[in-house]
């Protein structure tokens, strides 16, 4: 009965997994979103700065930011009276890059490897 009990909790735990998972594709499916993060991708930035950077409004870059910062993929320092964001687990650049890489294949009309 034991070892039913730890496989159950395993396949429980692993549903929670692809759940997480699949809520982190939906967020990188927004392109603002994308942009955020590879903006971040060398250095803390302020609200302010990448709302100029990407041309969007403040309170939709600090609305997108809040949902980055709920799943751990942005985090934020406070200095002085301005908010920097930077990336809280950049690993997810890799995630960004690969789809990015497969995008360049179907955009310029080639198979991978061609």
């Amino acid at each position: 009965m034991l070892i039913f009990s730890y496989e159950r909790e395993k396949i429980l735990l692993n549903i929670n997994y692809i759940d997480e998972a699949s809520q982190i594709f939906k967020i990188l499916s927004n392109e603002i979103r994308l942009k955020m993060l590879v903006s971040l991708e060398d250095k803390a930035i302020s609200v302010n700065e990448l709302s100029a950077l990407l041309n969007v409004e403040q309170s939709s870059v600090s609305h997108q930011l809040s949902i980055l910062k709920k799943h751990q993929l942005v985090d934020s320092t406070r200095i002085g009276k301005s908010i920097y964001y930077q990336l809280d687990d950049p690993h997810i650049l890799d995630i960004v890059n690969e789809a990015v890489q497969h995008s360049s294949h179907v955009v310029r009309g080639k198979k991978h490897g061609e």
